[in-house]
């Protein structure tokens, strides 16, 4: 038997984001907020979103400049990650809590250097939808940490134990259950 309740937000576990607005070097602008409402949108060109409350310190920033980073987390950023979320960068430098920018590839907005990856975006279009807006926007450089690039060249992104949000508490990510296509793929024929 299953209890119906009211319609709402339970796609569960989401990203725990920390997201980088302003203008690099400029101390004033620069700012941090920590993101759960985010994913991929398309493939080619590749687009995200971020979806912000207009009250927010970081919407008018990020409705300015028009570009903004989505910088993924980790365990070791959990603290930061939740600071970043309950305090405001009205009162606070957000960089000044053991968070370091980093000049970014192609948009004014910095990265943060701490953070394993560092998703680039530029703005196309803003959607209102009631309590946030959704920033849609074209992905226009990645830079990822040569630290979880593994022996094939390939990201290894468990290695920098990633974390995810689920009804206001933040999680680890656990084992491997397979990788796409697992389902269906046929089994190696053992050599006699």
């Amino acid at each position: 038997m299953k209890q119906i309740w009211k319609p709402g937000t339970l796609v569960y576990p989401v990203p725990a984001v920390m997201v980088s607005c302003g203008v690099y070097g400029d101390e004033e602008s620069m700012n941090i907020i920590t993101i759960a409402w985010t994913g991929t949108v398309n493939s080619d060109p590749p687009m995200t979103y971020i979806s912000v409350r207009p009250e927010r310190h970081s919407y008018g920033i990020i409705n300015k400049n028009r570009d903004f980073v989505i910088n993924l987390t980790t365990e070791k950023l959990a603290f930061q990650t939740d600071y970043c979320g309950v305090k405001s960068g009205r009162d606070i430098k957000k960089f000044s809590n053991g968070l370091t920018p980093h000049k970014s590839e192609k948009v004014k907005s910095p990265s943060i250097k701490e953070s394993p990856v560092n998703i680039e975006c530029v703005v196309t279009d803003v959607i209102p939808l009631g309590t946030h807006d959704m920033f849609l926007a074209k992905v226009v450089s990645v830079s990822v940490d040569e630290q979880y690039i593994d022996e094939n060249g390939r990201f290894d992104l468990a290695l920098s134990k990633p974390i995810c949000y689920s009804h206001g508490e933040y999680f680890t990510l656990g084992d491997k259950l397979g990788k796409f296509g697992y389902s269906v793929q046929k089994k190696k024929k053992k050599k006699k």
